[in-house]
């Protein structure tokens, strides 16, 4: 006994449906997709912009770029070897990814073969002004660096000293300062609430 079939396989037909259960009360918006409560608004498929999450004003630098002398012991150090400097401006603007044995001698090192080590200075001071939100003063930060080299130094030190940075510790030093200081905070007493008389 042969088939009809050429496979040799019986004809089935194909499975019905699935069989499909509707609440009970529900209506055409909800059926379709299409919110309850926002039948009058119109949807677009293009996403919105998200808004960015620090509004804040730019500010002025806390010292002028000429106030060397205002902390003359950084100003004598920036003048004799301003790789030091630049080591612990680096390590904190970087917060911690990088030391400031590391950066002081790229600094160093570019200081040598090119001459020139402004050229790498002053993509951190752009990064410090990203940072905290202060103004290009008095001019771009690659000419800052380009035309007065130590007073730049010494002027990112001093913003990073006045903002609250202890620069001879480091950013990990900084870091185990303020969670130090935050543990010793007191705590307010816990007043229970309890029936009254």
């Amino acid at each position: 006994m042969y088939s009809s079939n050429p496979n040799g396989y019986p004809n089935f037909s194909p499975a019905p449906p699935p069989f499909k259960l509707e609440p009970y009360g529900e209506d055409e918006s909800t059926k379709i997709g299409v919110p309850v409560n926002s039948k009058d608004q119109s949807y677009s498929d293009q996403s919105q912009e998200p808004t960015p999450v620090e509004n804040r004003p730019r500010v002025d630098w806390s010292t002028g770029l000429c106030d060397c002398l205002s902390d003359w012991r950084n100003c004598c150090i920036t003048c004799w070897c301003p790789c030091v400097t630049f080591g612990k401006i680096a390590e904190i603007v970087d917060k911690g990814s990088s030391s400031c044995g590391q950066s002081g001698a790229l600094y160093a090192l570019i200081f040598c073969v090119a001459g020139c080590p402004c050229f790498y200075s002053c993509f951190y001071r752009s990064k410090m002004r990203r940072q905290h939100r202060l103004h290009k003063s008095p001019c771009g930060d690659c000419l800052v660096h380009c035309c007065c080299e130590p007073c730049a130094l010494c002027q990112e030190y001093r913003e990073l000293n006045n903002r609250g940075f202890a620069m001879e510790i480091g950013w990990h030093g900084n870091e185990e300062r303020k969670t130090r200081e935050m543990e010793m905070e007191p705590i307010p007493p816990v007043v229970e609430e309890g029936m009254s008389r």
